[in-house]
């Protein structure tokens, strides 16, 4: 097969769905187009479920529409930063619009933030404005960064009259720059403010990188990067019926796989998004039943629980249409053991901050284990040498790299970045996404590691995710962490952070682990060291932190 069938011809689409184009022509339009669309297509159709609660789509774009006019008021102009330090709620969603149509830059920041990696964003960011939770309102205080205003609110405020009454309220104090969200919609205009907004320049959020290999970046996501990748998502999902769809937001909406595949495909298809704040695994299942959830997105450590999990089987999945996986790899052990449960198989996808969250996912009933998928429309996709970005056979290992509408122009005031980060290849400019894949005869593509998770050993090159998931196959270990450890001898070598299950701890040793392993994996990749945690470090969505794990071992 020659390299111009492989990757010009695009042979992935050949695994498309009936009715999926392999090109959508994505508008570049103002964001908050899709709200507008909905809210006139749907207006008493319940746009937010929250805890029983819910707003149609009419009264959440007029509560857009004043949060916009609000924060004109305050003083937010076109391209000024509005962070927002948020759980999962309609003040997200309200603040997210409004901060849009005000003509302003949505910079989400985790809620599970520290002061000091909340004030990194902001100060990176330069974000003047803060939209955040009562509960996380100190973490704003310690932060000490220079705000021109922080509107805080609380769960409280949208919960069913009863709810919100035993809710724990926390005091907002008043003055001096800090405002009530609620008092605020209550005294604001109807009009948002008339801003000129040129999608394909002007930026529409600067979300920031995990951080679970280095420092995060603010990747910059223009408004016609997100509407296309929501157009380019919809078109890949033709199943999805306009006005009819119910979602389960449980996802964090402040990253980008949240933001794009729940918040803003939901949006753009009318559809009713069921919020969760927090993780109660009961509520949620039976939440997703009795509302009739139709789409689930979820990732590998919820997957995992999940399949466990004593009440999963409240939930008909087989009536769900769209079952999906993504922020890190699907481990097979994780894939099949759900299956076996549920009689579903997970669909997987692969994104980047940088692809507006989503550039492949597998096509609907045609999943092949281990691989994320194919490219969604619009995205173009190649294996590339990792030093020279010389585009590579079918087969062989290389760096992904990818083209198209959905893609950043760069990340916020980094040019060193920027430089590494794109390269041009047949005169196209190609993100270079870090990730090590390689593609098969028909498209589909597999992980192997990211760059800086592939060490060599004695000239051997050693894959890291490859021990860990062979060690995820033990059937007494829980989680597991691989890293590179420096010698100045043999260059690096592998060692394994290892959770046992709780029946196997003080019964299970480092030596038999290495022997299980010795089964399964060259002698050259069995790790030298074998450490036992109870825990590993793991970022806000579950991923294990290689970053932490590499900082304890080097700080020794």
């Amino acid at each position: 097969m020659s390299q111009e069938f492989s990757y010009n011809g695009r042979p992935w689409t050949h695994h498309y769905d009936p009715g999926v184009p392999g090109e959508v022509n994505p508008t570049p339009v103002p964001l908050w187009t899709l709200l507008d669309q909905a809210a006139q297509s749907f207006p008493r159709r319940a746009s937010l479920h929250f805890y029983g609660a819910n707003i149609s789509y009419g009264e959440l774009n007029q509560k857009v529409n004043t949060f916009a006019s609000v924060l004109a008021d305050l003083g937010v102009r076109k391209g000024d930063r509005v962070a927002l330090y948020l759980l999962n709620s309609p003040q997200f969603v309200i603040a997210y619009f409004g901060a849009l149509k005000a003509g302003a830059v949505v910079v989400p920041v985790s809620p599970v933030y520290s002061s000091s990696e909340l004030a990194f964003q902001l100060r990176d960011s330069e974000s003047s404005f803060v939209v955040c939770q009562d509960v996380l309102y100190k973490n704003v205080e310690r932060a000490d960064v220079s705000l021109k205003a922080v509107i805080v609110t609380g769960a409280h405020e949208y919960l069913p009259a009863l709810k919100g009454v035993l809710t724990k309220k926390h005091p907002i104090p008043e003055g001096d720059g800090v405002y009530s969200f609620q008092k605020l919609l209550r005294k604001g205009g109807t009009t948002p403010p008339d801003v000129e907004i040129d999608p394909e320049v002007d930026l529409a959020a600067l979300p920031y990188t995990g951080g679970t290999a280095a420092q995060p970046k603010g990747v910059c996501l223009t408004h016609a990067n997100l509407a296309a990748c929501t157009a380019q998502l919809r078109a890949f999902f033709p199943t999805l019926v306009e006005g009819e769809e119910a979602v389960a937001a449980s996802l964090p909406l402040y990253h980008i796989y949240g933001q794009v595949a729940t918040l803003l495909v939901g949006i753009r298809i009318g559809a009713t998004l069921v919020l969760f704040t927090s993780l109660d695994l009961g509520h949620i299942l039976s939440t997703i039943e009795r509302e009739r959830v139709t789409v689930f997105y979820g990732v590998p450590a919820l997957y995992d629980v999940l399949k466990d999990h004593s009440k999963t089987m409240w939930v008909d999945w087989k009536r769900i249409k769209l079952i999906v996986s993504g922020a890190d790899a699907l481990p097979e052990s994780i894939a099949s053991a759900w299956e076996a449960r549920t009689g579903r198989a997970i669909m997987e996808g692969f994104g980047m901050t940088e692809t507006s969250g989503v550039s492949h996912v597998t096509p609907p009933g045609k999943i092949r284990r281990g691989s994320f998928g194919v490219p969604i429309p619009n995205v173009d996709a190649a294996v590339g040498h990792m030093e020279t970005s010389e585009l590579l056979p079918v087969g062989e290992v290389g760096e992904l790299l990818l083209a198209g509408p959905n893609i950043t122009s760069g990340y916020w005031r980094r040019d060193e970045e920027n430089r590494r980060s794109f390269v041009e290849v047949d005169g196209r400019r190609w993100l270079r996404t870090g990730d090590l894949v390689r593609m098969d005869e028909d498209g589909y593509f597999y992980y192997s590691a990211r760059t800086k998770d592939l060490i060599k050993y004695k000239g051997f090159s050693i894959f890291l995710r490859e021990i860990e998931e062979a060690i995820l196959q033990h059937p007494m270990v829980k989680a597991a962490g691989v890293i590179g450890v420096r010698d100045p001898k043999i260059r690096e070598y592998p060692k394994a952070f290892v959770v046992l299950r709780p029946e196997a701890r003080g019964r299970i040793t480092e030596n038999e682990i290495r022997d299980y392993l010795k089964e399964k994996l060259a002698p050259y990749k069995v790790p030298r060291v074998v450490e036992f945690r109870s825990e590993l470090p793991k970022t806000d969505v579950g991923k294990v932190s290689r970053r932490e794990l590499r900082e304890e071992s080097e700080a020794l």
